[in-house]
Protein backbone atom coordinates (compact mmCIF):
# COMPACT_ATOMS: atom_id res chain seq x y z
CA UNK A 1 0.00 0.00 0.00
CA UNK A 2 2.61 2.17 0.72
CA UNK A 3 5.01 1.64 -2.56
CA UNK A 4 1.43 2.36 -4.44
CA UNK A 5 0.81 5.45 -2.61
CA UNK A 6 4.65 6.68 -2.73
CA UNK A 7 4.49 6.08 -7.11
CA UNK A 8 1.27 7.75 -6.83
CA UNK A 9 3.00 10.82 -4.88
CA UNK A 10 5.96 10.38 -8.01
CA UNK A 11 3.72 10.57 -10.67
CA UNK A 12 1.68 13.88 -8.73
CA UNK A 13 5.04 15.47 -8.84
CA UNK A 14 5.87 14.56 -12.06
CA UNK A 15 3.03 16.20 -13.44
CA UNK A 16 3.12 19.41 -11.70
CA UNK A 17 6.64 19.97 -12.46
CA UNK A 18 5.95 19.43 -16.32
CA UNK A 19 5.66 22.55 -18.15
CA UNK A 20 2.55 23.33 -19.10
CA UNK A 21 1.20 23.75 -22.74
CA UNK A 22 0.87 27.14 -23.79
CA UNK A 23 1.89 29.14 -20.71
CA UNK A 24 4.89 31.74 -20.15
CA UNK A 25 6.14 33.80 -18.29
CA UNK A 26 7.38 37.40 -19.57
CA UNK A 27 9.70 38.88 -17.31
CA UNK A 28 12.44 41.93 -17.21
CA UNK A 29 9.23 44.05 -18.89
CA UNK A 30 8.96 47.72 -18.45
CA UNK A 31 5.57 47.43 -18.48
CA UNK A 32 2.12 49.34 -18.40
CA UNK A 33 -1.54 48.81 -18.89
CA UNK A 34 -4.45 50.59 -17.83
CA UNK A 35 -7.03 48.93 -15.29
CA UNK A 36 -10.91 48.94 -16.42
CA UNK A 37 -11.43 51.57 -13.67
CA UNK A 38 -8.77 53.97 -15.68
CA UNK A 39 -5.96 53.51 -13.24
CA UNK A 40 -2.63 52.96 -14.50
CA UNK A 41 -0.14 50.27 -13.17
CA UNK A 42 2.87 48.79 -13.92
CA UNK A 43 4.74 45.63 -13.34
CA UNK A 44 8.07 43.93 -14.18
CA UNK A 45 6.36 40.36 -15.46
CA UNK A 46 3.24 39.37 -16.73
CA UNK A 47 2.12 35.22 -16.79
CA UNK A 48 -0.11 34.11 -19.76
CA UNK A 49 -1.53 30.57 -20.43
CA UNK A 50 -3.55 29.68 -23.69
CA UNK A 51 -3.59 33.39 -24.66
CA UNK A 52 -5.13 34.76 -21.50
CA UNK A 53 -2.87 37.00 -19.07
CA UNK A 54 -3.41 35.05 -15.89
CA UNK A 55 -1.69 37.63 -13.56
CA UNK A 56 0.95 40.49 -13.31
CA UNK A 57 3.35 41.96 -11.00
CA UNK A 58 6.97 42.31 -9.68
CA UNK A 59 9.88 39.94 -11.17
CA UNK A 60 10.45 37.87 -8.04
CA UNK A 61 6.74 37.28 -7.46
CA UNK A 62 5.32 35.81 -11.03
CA UNK A 63 8.78 34.09 -11.50
CA UNK A 64 8.31 32.62 -8.53
CA UNK A 65 4.32 32.21 -8.81
CA UNK A 66 4.84 30.85 -12.12
CA UNK A 67 8.23 28.76 -12.11
CA UNK A 68 6.81 25.83 -14.42
CA UNK A 69 6.13 28.17 -17.21
CA UNK A 70 8.64 28.47 -19.81
CA UNK A 71 10.52 31.78 -19.04
CA UNK A 72 11.39 34.44 -21.63
CA UNK A 73 13.49 37.43 -20.94
CA UNK A 74 11.61 40.60 -22.00
CA UNK A 75 15.43 42.63 -21.70
CA UNK A 76 13.63 45.75 -20.20
CA UNK A 77 11.70 46.76 -23.03
CA UNK A 78 8.53 48.45 -22.89
CA UNK A 79 5.07 46.77 -22.71
CA UNK A 80 1.91 48.15 -23.74
CA UNK A 81 -1.55 46.65 -24.01
CA UNK A 82 -1.94 46.17 -28.10
CA UNK A 83 -3.35 49.37 -29.82
CA UNK A 84 -6.29 49.77 -30.91
CA UNK A 85 -7.45 51.96 -34.25
CA UNK A 86 -11.49 52.40 -33.60
CA UNK A 87 -12.21 54.23 -37.46
CA UNK A 88 -10.01 52.40 -40.11
CA UNK A 89 -10.47 50.88 -43.57
CA UNK A 90 -8.93 47.35 -43.75
CA UNK A 91 -9.00 46.78 -47.15
CA UNK A 92 -8.44 49.97 -48.45
CA UNK A 93 -5.38 50.07 -46.66
CA UNK A 94 -4.29 46.88 -48.97
CA UNK A 95 -5.81 47.97 -51.76
CA UNK A 96 -3.81 51.44 -51.33
CA UNK A 97 -0.63 48.86 -51.70
CA UNK A 98 -1.66 47.83 -55.06
CA UNK A 99 -2.20 50.71 -56.87
CA UNK A 100 -0.09 53.89 -57.53
CA UNK A 101 0.12 55.89 -53.95
CA UNK A 102 0.43 59.06 -53.91
CA UNK A 103 -0.32 59.94 -50.84
CA UNK A 104 2.10 62.71 -48.95
CA UNK A 105 3.25 64.10 -51.80
CA UNK A 106 3.72 67.95 -51.75
CA UNK A 107 3.99 68.74 -55.18
CA UNK A 108 1.17 68.64 -58.02
CA UNK A 109 4.62 67.72 -60.66
CA UNK A 110 5.81 65.45 -58.39
CA UNK A 111 2.57 63.60 -57.72
CA UNK A 112 2.17 63.40 -61.78
CA UNK A 113 5.65 62.09 -62.51
CA UNK A 114 4.28 59.41 -59.87
CA UNK A 115 1.26 58.57 -61.79
CA UNK A 116 3.65 58.52 -64.94
CA UNK A 117 5.86 56.23 -63.54
CA UNK A 118 3.27 54.26 -62.33
CA UNK A 119 1.84 53.79 -65.70
CA UNK A 120 5.31 52.84 -67.51
CA UNK A 121 5.51 49.92 -65.32
CA UNK A 122 2.21 48.69 -65.37
CA UNK A 123 1.88 48.68 -69.51
CA UNK A 124 -0.82 46.18 -69.10
CA UNK A 125 -3.01 47.94 -66.42
CA UNK A 126 -6.83 48.73 -67.92
CA UNK A 127 -7.01 51.37 -65.77
CA UNK A 128 -4.55 53.20 -63.73
CA UNK A 129 -6.02 53.67 -60.06
CA UNK A 130 -4.74 54.92 -56.57
CA UNK A 131 -5.26 57.33 -53.86
CA UNK A 132 -3.79 59.94 -51.19
CA UNK A 133 -3.51 63.26 -53.46
CA UNK A 134 -3.88 66.50 -51.18
CA UNK A 135 -4.05 69.51 -53.14
CA UNK A 136 -3.56 71.45 -49.95
CA UNK A 137 -0.24 70.66 -50.07
CA UNK A 138 0.81 71.69 -53.16
CA UNK A 139 1.85 75.30 -53.57
CA UNK A 140 -0.77 76.15 -56.08
CA UNK A 141 -3.54 74.25 -53.06
CA UNK A 142 -5.79 74.63 -55.86
CA UNK A 143 -8.04 71.30 -57.54
CA UNK A 144 -5.84 69.65 -60.20
CA UNK A 145 -7.62 69.09 -63.70
CA UNK A 146 -8.01 66.36 -66.07
CA UNK A 147 -5.72 68.23 -68.49
CA UNK A 148 -2.81 67.64 -65.74
CA UNK A 149 -3.20 63.63 -65.52
CA UNK A 150 -3.88 63.88 -69.64
CA UNK A 151 -0.24 65.26 -70.19
CA UNK A 152 0.81 61.98 -68.76
CA UNK A 153 -1.31 59.31 -69.34
CA UNK A 154 -3.53 60.35 -72.16
CA UNK A 155 -4.15 56.65 -73.52
CA UNK A 156 -5.54 54.62 -70.26
CA UNK A 157 -8.40 56.01 -67.99
CA UNK A 158 -6.67 57.68 -64.72
CA UNK A 159 -8.88 57.50 -61.55
CA UNK A 160 -7.46 58.48 -58.06
CA UNK A 161 -9.10 59.41 -55.40
CA UNK A 162 -8.21 62.04 -52.90
CA UNK A 163 -6.64 61.29 -49.36
CA UNK A 164 -9.97 61.53 -47.37
CA UNK A 165 -11.74 59.40 -49.94
CA UNK A 166 -14.42 62.34 -50.50
CA UNK A 167 -13.39 63.62 -53.97
CA UNK A 168 -11.82 61.95 -57.31
CA UNK A 169 -9.79 62.68 -59.94
CA UNK A 170 -10.10 61.79 -63.56
CA UNK A 171 -8.25 62.21 -66.67
CA UNK A 172 -10.50 63.04 -69.66
CA UNK A 173 -10.32 59.09 -70.85
CA UNK A 174 -12.21 57.87 -68.04
CA UNK A 175 -14.68 60.74 -68.24
CA UNK A 176 -15.20 59.64 -71.71
CA UNK A 177 -15.59 56.15 -70.58
CA UNK A 178 -18.13 57.01 -68.09
CA UNK A 179 -19.92 59.38 -70.33
CA UNK A 180 -19.62 62.71 -68.55
CA UNK A 181 -20.76 65.91 -70.48
CA UNK A 182 -21.85 68.68 -69.82
CA UNK A 183 -25.64 67.48 -69.14
CA UNK A 184 -24.73 65.15 -66.87
CA UNK A 185 -26.30 65.98 -63.29
CA UNK A 186 -24.73 66.80 -59.70
CA UNK A 187 -26.50 64.06 -57.53
CA UNK A 188 -28.33 64.64 -54.00
CA UNK A 189 -24.76 64.48 -52.01
CA UNK A 190 -21.84 65.20 -54.47
CA UNK A 191 -21.24 67.38 -56.84
CA UNK A 192 -18.67 67.52 -60.58
CA UNK A 193 -16.60 70.23 -60.71
CA UNK A 194 -17.39 72.64 -63.74
CA UNK A 195 -14.98 75.31 -65.79
CA UNK A 196 -16.72 78.68 -66.51
CA UNK A 197 -17.71 76.66 -69.85
CA UNK A 198 -19.63 74.06 -68.04
CA UNK A 199 -17.54 71.77 -68.58
CA UNK A 200 -16.22 68.91 -66.01
CA UNK A 201 -12.63 69.60 -64.74
CA UNK A 202 -11.70 66.08 -63.67
CA UNK A 203 -12.80 66.42 -60.04
CA UNK A 204 -15.67 64.61 -59.08
CA UNK A 205 -16.97 65.03 -55.33
CA UNK A 206 -18.62 62.69 -52.86
CA UNK A 207 -21.78 61.09 -54.47
CA UNK A 208 -20.52 62.13 -58.16
CA UNK A 209 -17.62 60.11 -57.67
CA UNK A 210 -19.76 56.77 -58.52
CA UNK A 211 -20.34 58.09 -62.33
CA UNK A 212 -16.16 56.93 -62.90
CA UNK A 213 -15.93 54.41 -60.50
CA UNK A 214 -19.02 52.02 -61.60
CA UNK A 215 -16.94 51.75 -64.83
CA UNK A 216 -13.46 50.45 -63.05
CA UNK A 217 -13.30 46.35 -63.87
CA UNK A 218 -14.24 44.44 -60.36
CA UNK A 219 -10.81 43.22 -58.61
CA UNK A 220 -10.69 39.42 -58.20
CA UNK A 221 -10.50 37.38 -54.76
CA UNK A 222 -7.02 37.00 -55.29
CA UNK A 223 -6.60 40.61 -55.03
CA UNK A 224 -8.50 40.98 -52.64
CA UNK A 225 -6.71 38.60 -50.65
CA UNK A 226 -3.33 39.50 -51.25
CA UNK A 227 -4.65 43.07 -50.19
CA UNK A 228 -5.77 41.94 -46.99
CA UNK A 229 -2.47 40.11 -46.11
CA UNK A 230 -0.71 43.32 -46.85
CA UNK A 231 -2.94 45.47 -44.23
CA UNK A 232 -2.75 43.05 -41.27
CA UNK A 233 1.06 42.99 -42.16
CA UNK A 234 0.86 47.06 -41.68
CA UNK A 235 -0.92 46.86 -39.15
CA UNK A 236 1.15 43.94 -37.08
CA UNK A 237 3.99 46.43 -37.54
CA UNK A 238 2.78 49.39 -36.09
CA UNK A 239 1.51 47.37 -33.21
CA UNK A 240 -2.32 47.61 -33.95
CA UNK A 241 -3.79 44.14 -32.16
CA UNK A 242 -7.51 45.29 -33.09
CA UNK A 243 -9.20 47.48 -35.98
CA UNK A 244 -12.47 48.90 -36.48
CA UNK A 245 -13.65 48.35 -39.86
CA UNK A 246 -15.64 51.22 -41.13
CA UNK A 247 -17.96 50.21 -43.79
CA UNK A 248 -17.39 46.01 -44.24
CA UNK A 249 -19.75 44.48 -47.36
CA UNK A 250 -20.75 41.12 -47.71
CA UNK A 251 -17.52 39.72 -49.75
CA UNK A 252 -14.87 41.67 -47.25
CA UNK A 253 -16.94 39.32 -44.42
CA UNK A 254 -16.40 36.09 -46.24
CA UNK A 255 -12.99 36.77 -46.65
CA UNK A 256 -11.95 38.24 -42.95
CA UNK A 257 -14.02 34.87 -41.59
CA UNK A 258 -12.20 32.85 -44.20
CA UNK A 259 -8.34 34.25 -42.80
CA UNK A 260 -9.77 33.76 -39.08
CA UNK A 261 -10.86 30.38 -39.69
CA UNK A 262 -7.16 29.42 -41.47
CA UNK A 263 -5.39 31.44 -38.33
CA UNK A 264 -4.25 34.13 -40.98
CA UNK A 265 -5.93 37.05 -39.06
CA UNK A 266 -3.21 39.13 -36.71
CA UNK A 267 -5.44 41.43 -35.55
CA UNK A 268 -8.81 41.34 -34.39
CA UNK A 269 -11.71 43.44 -36.92
CA UNK A 270 -14.45 45.18 -35.29
CA UNK A 271 -16.70 45.36 -38.47
CA UNK A 272 -19.38 48.01 -39.48
CA UNK A 273 -21.73 47.18 -41.60
CA UNK A 274 -21.78 48.98 -44.84
CA UNK A 275 -25.12 51.14 -44.41
CA UNK A 276 -28.87 49.59 -43.55
CA UNK A 277 -29.83 49.07 -47.66
CA UNK A 278 -29.47 45.93 -48.92
CA UNK A 279 -26.02 44.91 -47.92
CA UNK A 280 -27.42 45.22 -43.93
CA UNK A 281 -30.49 43.01 -44.79
CA UNK A 282 -28.05 40.52 -46.18
CA UNK A 283 -25.11 40.84 -43.43
CA UNK A 284 -27.39 41.50 -40.35
CA UNK A 285 -29.68 38.65 -40.87
CA UNK A 286 -28.73 36.60 -38.38
CA UNK A 287 -28.85 39.40 -35.99
CA UNK A 288 -25.73 41.41 -34.23
CA UNK A 289 -22.54 39.00 -34.23
CA UNK A 290 -20.77 39.79 -30.42
CA UNK A 291 -17.94 37.29 -30.86
CA UNK A 292 -16.49 34.97 -33.75
CA UNK A 293 -13.55 32.67 -33.52
CA UNK A 294 -12.59 33.85 -29.86
CA UNK A 295 -13.55 37.47 -30.13
CA UNK A 296 -11.51 37.42 -33.60
CA UNK A 297 -14.08 39.29 -35.85
CA UNK A 298 -17.39 41.03 -34.38
CA UNK A 299 -19.94 42.21 -36.40
CA UNK A 300 -22.73 44.19 -34.61
CA UNK A 301 -22.31 47.92 -35.82
CA UNK A 302 -23.13 49.97 -39.19
CA UNK A 303 -22.00 52.32 -40.25
CA UNK A 304 -23.34 55.44 -42.06
CA UNK A 305 -21.73 58.82 -44.09
CA UNK A 306 -23.74 61.83 -43.57
CA UNK A 307 -21.49 64.14 -45.19
CA UNK A 308 -18.55 64.50 -46.85
CA UNK A 309 -14.70 66.30 -46.15
CA UNK A 310 -12.93 69.44 -45.28
CA UNK A 311 -10.39 69.17 -47.68
CA UNK A 312 -12.83 68.49 -50.38
CA UNK A 313 -15.69 71.40 -48.79
CA UNK A 314 -17.64 68.30 -48.94
CA UNK A 315 -18.33 68.79 -45.01
CA UNK A 316 -21.80 69.88 -44.63
CA UNK A 317 -21.28 73.42 -42.57
CA UNK A 318 -24.47 75.61 -41.03
CA UNK A 319 -23.03 78.23 -43.28
CA UNK A 320 -20.67 79.11 -46.03
CA UNK A 321 -17.34 78.02 -46.08
CA UNK A 322 -15.34 80.89 -45.25
CA UNK A 323 -13.11 80.39 -48.07
CA UNK A 324 -15.66 79.87 -50.42
CA UNK A 325 -18.76 81.87 -49.93
CA UNK A 326 -22.41 80.71 -51.44
CA UNK A 327 -20.79 76.77 -50.57
CA UNK A 328 -22.12 75.24 -47.39
CA UNK A 329 -20.80 71.64 -48.27
CA UNK A 330 -23.01 68.69 -48.70
CA UNK A 331 -25.67 66.44 -46.63
CA UNK A 332 -25.95 63.07 -47.91
CA UNK A 333 -29.29 62.83 -46.79
CA UNK A 334 -32.74 64.01 -46.18
CA UNK A 335 -33.08 64.48 -41.97
CA UNK A 336 -35.87 62.23 -42.86
CA UNK A 337 -33.79 59.37 -44.26
CA UNK A 338 -30.65 59.87 -41.66
CA UNK A 339 -33.86 59.03 -39.12
CA UNK A 340 -35.14 56.17 -40.79
CA UNK A 341 -31.26 54.57 -41.72
CA UNK A 342 -30.83 54.82 -37.64
CA UNK A 343 -34.06 53.48 -36.53
CA UNK A 344 -33.56 50.19 -38.41
CA UNK A 345 -30.22 49.40 -37.10
CA UNK A 346 -30.80 50.73 -34.11
CA UNK A 347 -34.61 48.64 -33.78
CA UNK A 348 -32.60 45.65 -35.21
CA UNK A 349 -29.93 45.71 -31.80
CA UNK A 350 -26.85 47.24 -34.35
CA UNK A 351 -24.61 50.11 -32.52
CA UNK A 352 -24.96 53.12 -34.80
CA UNK A 353 -21.41 54.81 -36.30
CA UNK A 354 -22.17 57.84 -38.35
CA UNK A 355 -19.54 59.29 -40.12
CA UNK A 356 -20.03 63.26 -39.49
CA UNK A 357 -17.29 66.25 -39.89
CA UNK A 358 -18.98 69.41 -40.63
CA UNK A 359 -21.28 71.04 -37.63
CA UNK A 360 -24.29 70.85 -40.13
CA UNK A 361 -23.94 67.02 -40.23
CA UNK A 362 -23.35 66.58 -36.76
CA UNK A 363 -26.40 68.64 -35.97
CA UNK A 364 -28.57 66.23 -38.28
CA UNK A 365 -27.33 62.92 -36.96
CA UNK A 366 -27.84 64.12 -33.54
CA UNK A 367 -31.03 65.13 -34.45
CA UNK A 368 -31.20 61.24 -35.79
CA UNK A 369 -30.45 59.94 -32.55
CA UNK A 370 -32.68 62.56 -30.53
CA UNK A 371 -35.28 61.07 -32.85
CA UNK A 372 -34.13 56.97 -32.43
CA UNK A 373 -34.22 57.25 -28.54
CA UNK A 374 -38.30 59.10 -28.57
CA UNK A 375 -39.12 56.11 -30.88
CA UNK A 376 -37.26 53.19 -29.10
CA UNK A 377 -36.35 54.67 -25.32
CA UNK A 378 -32.63 54.49 -23.67
CA UNK A 379 -29.92 53.64 -26.42
CA UNK A 380 -26.82 53.63 -24.12
CA UNK A 381 -26.71 49.79 -24.10
CA UNK A 382 -26.02 50.04 -27.79
CA UNK A 383 -23.13 52.56 -27.45
CA UNK A 384 -23.79 54.46 -30.91
CA UNK A 385 -20.89 56.66 -31.88
CA UNK A 386 -20.53 59.93 -34.13
CA UNK A 387 -17.45 59.08 -36.11
CA UNK A 388 -15.11 61.91 -36.44
CA UNK A 389 -17.51 64.60 -34.60
CA UNK A 390 -14.91 67.01 -36.13
CA UNK A 391 -16.64 70.27 -36.35
CA UNK A 392 -19.57 70.69 -33.91
CA UNK A 393 -21.44 73.57 -32.80
CA UNK A 394 -20.33 74.67 -29.39
CA UNK A 395 -24.31 74.42 -28.27
CA UNK A 396 -24.45 71.06 -29.25
CA UNK A 397 -21.32 69.06 -27.72
CA UNK A 398 -23.36 68.38 -24.55
CA UNK A 399 -25.77 66.86 -26.79
CA UNK A 400 -23.33 63.67 -26.86
CA UNK A 401 -24.11 63.33 -22.67
CA UNK A 402 -27.87 63.38 -23.47
CA UNK A 403 -27.73 60.93 -26.54
CA UNK A 404 -25.22 58.80 -24.70
CA UNK A 405 -22.89 59.09 -27.63
CA UNK A 406 -19.58 58.01 -28.31
CA UNK A 407 -17.16 60.83 -29.63
CA UNK A 408 -15.34 58.24 -32.54
CA UNK A 409 -12.02 60.92 -32.93
CA UNK A 410 -8.74 60.69 -34.88
CA UNK A 411 -6.12 62.94 -33.31
CA UNK A 412 -3.58 63.17 -36.46
CA UNK A 413 -6.98 64.79 -38.49
CA UNK A 414 -6.17 67.68 -36.23
CA UNK A 415 -3.00 67.77 -36.91
CA UNK A 416 -2.95 67.35 -40.46
CA UNK A 417 -6.02 69.64 -41.00
CA UNK A 418 -4.57 72.72 -39.16
CA UNK A 419 -3.01 74.14 -42.50
CA UNK A 420 -6.78 74.42 -43.34
CA UNK A 421 -9.05 74.07 -40.88
CA UNK A 422 -9.74 77.38 -39.71
CA UNK A 423 -9.59 79.01 -43.56
CA UNK A 424 -12.49 76.62 -43.76
CA UNK A 425 -14.65 77.27 -41.13
CA UNK A 426 -13.37 80.47 -39.50
CA UNK A 427 -12.22 81.71 -36.00
CA UNK A 428 -15.43 81.17 -34.44
CA UNK A 429 -16.51 77.68 -35.60
CA UNK A 430 -12.94 76.55 -34.94
CA UNK A 431 -14.03 76.77 -31.21
CA UNK A 432 -16.35 73.57 -31.68
CA UNK A 433 -13.46 71.68 -33.80
CA UNK A 434 -11.26 68.53 -32.95
CA UNK A 435 -12.30 69.79 -29.28
CA UNK A 436 -11.21 66.85 -27.46
CA UNK A 437 -10.81 68.00 -23.90
CA UNK A 438 -14.40 70.02 -24.21
CA UNK A 439 -15.35 66.17 -24.92
CA UNK A 440 -13.57 64.71 -21.98
CA UNK A 441 -14.65 67.55 -19.46
CA UNK A 442 -18.22 66.38 -19.95
CA UNK A 443 -17.61 62.77 -19.54
CA UNK A 444 -17.99 61.56 -23.51
CA UNK A 445 -15.66 58.41 -24.20
CA UNK A 446 -13.45 59.15 -27.00
CA UNK A 447 -12.39 56.47 -29.22
CA UNK A 448 -9.10 57.09 -30.87
CA UNK A 449 -8.29 56.03 -34.52
CA UNK A 450 -6.62 56.99 -37.56
CA UNK A 451 -8.92 56.38 -40.12
CA UNK A 452 -6.51 54.62 -42.18
CA UNK A 453 -4.84 55.01 -45.23
CA UNK A 454 -6.82 58.62 -44.82
CA UNK A 455 -4.06 58.89 -42.09
CA UNK A 456 -1.08 57.44 -41.52
CA UNK A 457 -1.48 53.65 -40.39
CA UNK A 458 1.12 54.34 -36.95
CA UNK A 459 -1.11 54.60 -33.77
CA UNK A 460 1.74 56.79 -32.77
CA UNK A 461 1.36 59.33 -34.96
CA UNK A 462 -1.80 59.45 -33.15
CA UNK A 463 -0.62 59.43 -29.65
CA UNK A 464 1.88 62.09 -30.22
CA UNK A 465 -1.09 63.91 -32.26
CA UNK A 466 -3.12 63.95 -29.14
CA UNK A 467 -0.17 64.69 -26.42
CA UNK A 468 0.88 67.37 -28.56
CA UNK A 469 -1.26 69.02 -31.79
CA UNK A 470 2.21 69.73 -33.45
CA UNK A 471 3.46 68.35 -36.73
CA UNK A 472 6.49 66.31 -36.59
CA UNK A 473 8.78 69.65 -37.11
CA UNK A 474 7.29 70.21 -33.61
CA UNK A 475 5.20 73.23 -35.24
CA UNK A 476 3.57 75.55 -33.90
CA UNK A 477 5.42 75.96 -30.67
CA UNK A 478 3.37 75.38 -27.79
CA UNK A 479 0.81 73.42 -30.25
CA UNK A 480 -2.35 74.29 -32.25
CA UNK A 481 -5.18 75.09 -29.97
CA UNK A 482 -3.50 73.70 -26.73
CA UNK A 483 -6.24 73.64 -24.28
CA UNK A 484 -7.05 70.35 -26.32
CA UNK A 485 -3.90 68.62 -26.12
CA UNK A 486 -4.45 65.43 -23.88
CA UNK A 487 -2.43 63.81 -21.44
CA UNK A 488 -0.29 61.09 -22.01
CA UNK A 489 -2.54 58.95 -20.05
CA UNK A 490 -5.76 60.06 -21.74
CA UNK A 491 -4.43 59.59 -25.18
CA UNK A 492 -3.39 55.91 -24.55
CA UNK A 493 -6.33 55.17 -22.84
CA UNK A 494 -8.30 56.47 -25.81
CA UNK A 495 -6.15 53.72 -28.34
CA UNK A 496 -7.28 50.98 -26.06
CA UNK A 497 -9.62 50.64 -23.05
CA UNK A 498 -12.00 53.93 -24.31
CA UNK A 499 -11.49 52.38 -28.43
CA UNK A 500 -12.40 48.89 -26.70
CA UNK A 501 -15.41 49.77 -24.56
CA UNK A 502 -16.67 51.39 -28.03
CA UNK A 503 -16.83 48.20 -29.40
CA UNK A 504 -18.70 46.38 -26.25
CA UNK A 505 -15.07 44.35 -26.13
CA UNK A 506 -13.97 46.31 -22.59
CA UNK A 507 -14.02 43.13 -20.48
CA UNK A 508 -11.35 41.09 -23.88
CA UNK A 509 -9.12 43.43 -24.78
CA UNK A 510 -7.56 46.61 -23.74
CA UNK A 511 -6.02 46.44 -20.90
CA UNK A 512 -3.58 43.41 -19.93
CA UNK A 513 -5.76 42.62 -16.60
CA UNK A 514 -5.99 39.03 -15.72
CA UNK A 515 -8.88 37.09 -17.67
CA UNK A 516 -8.20 39.43 -20.77
CA UNK A 517 -6.74 38.39 -23.86
CA UNK A 518 -2.85 38.83 -24.04
CA UNK A 519 -2.37 41.14 -26.04
CA UNK A 520 0.79 43.29 -26.35
CA UNK A 521 3.00 44.99 -27.97
CA UNK A 522 6.88 45.70 -26.70
CA UNK A 523 8.59 49.13 -27.73
CA UNK A 524 11.96 50.19 -28.37
CA UNK A 525 11.08 53.41 -25.62
CA UNK A 526 9.49 54.34 -22.55
CA UNK A 527 6.08 56.22 -24.24
CA UNK A 528 5.75 57.89 -20.27
CA UNK A 529 9.22 59.04 -19.93
CA UNK A 530 10.64 60.27 -23.43
CA UNK A 531 10.37 63.52 -24.02
CA UNK A 532 6.79 64.22 -25.90
CA UNK A 533 8.39 65.17 -29.24
CA UNK A 534 9.77 61.81 -29.23
CA UNK A 535 6.41 59.85 -29.24
CA UNK A 536 5.92 60.00 -33.10
CA UNK A 537 9.37 57.89 -33.40
CA UNK A 538 8.79 55.15 -31.18
CA UNK A 539 9.25 52.19 -33.26
CA UNK A 540 7.19 48.41 -32.35
CA UNK A 541 9.55 45.53 -31.48
CA UNK A 542 7.73 42.93 -30.87
CA UNK A 543 3.12 42.73 -31.73
CA UNK A 544 1.66 39.64 -29.91
CA UNK A 545 -2.06 38.68 -30.26
CA UNK A 546 -3.78 36.15 -27.40
CA UNK A 547 -0.05 35.18 -26.69
CA UNK A 548 0.95 34.61 -30.16
CA UNK A 549 4.06 37.05 -31.54
CA UNK A 550 2.52 37.84 -34.97
CA UNK A 551 4.71 40.14 -35.40
CA UNK A 552 8.81 40.77 -34.42
CA UNK A 553 10.97 43.57 -36.00
CA UNK A 554 14.38 42.55 -37.98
Amino acid sequence: MRLILLFCLSLLFASCSQQPENAFVLHNVNGYTLQNDGQLVGFDAIAIKEGIVIEHGSIDYITDRYAEFEQIDGNGKTMLPGLIDAHAHVMGLGVRELDVNVAGIRSLEETLETVRRFAEENPDREWITGRGWNQVLWEENEFPTAADLDAVVPDRPVYLTRVDGHAAWANTRAMEIAGIDRDTPDVQGGVILRDDNGDATGIFVDATMRYIRSEIPERNHQDYELALELALAEMAKYGITSVHDARTNVEEWALYQSFADNGRLTSRIYAMIAGTGDIFDEMAAAGPISSYANDLLALRSVKISSDGALGSRGAALLEDYSDEPGNKGLLFFTQDEMNQMLLKGASNGFQMNIHAIGDAANRQVLDGFEYVQNELGDQSELRHRIEHAQIVALEDIPRFVDLNLIASMQQTHATSDMNMAEDRVGSERIQGAYAWQTFLNQGTVIAAGSDFPVEDVNPFYGLYSAVTRKDHEGMPPGGWYSEHQMSRIEALRSFTLDAAFAAHQEDVIGTLEPGKWADFILIDRDYFDVPASENWQIEVLQTWLAGEKVYERE
